[in-house]
């Protein structure tokens, strides 16, 4: 649970957005949007490793 200390005198609008932004930190809409459709773990690890490659390509230019 997360919780939002509000301070005295502190704007309610300044409240819900110092809320707003811990609860995107918590990452809970990533994980039920995840949870929505299964991914068989075979697609999932090929998916890893072509971002992994990806990844690796974009750093090797950044060398160069």
């Amino acid at each position: 649970m997360l919780i939002i200390s509000v301070k005295d005198g502190e704007n309610i609008e300044r409240a819900l957005k110092r809320y707003k932004k811990k609860f995107d930190r918590t990452k809970v809409i990533r994980q039920l949007r995840a949870r929505k459709n299964y991914i068989k773990p075979s697609v999932a690890n090929r998916k890893a490793r072509l971002k992994a490659i990806y990844r690796d390509q974009v750093m090797r230019d950044r060398e160069m």
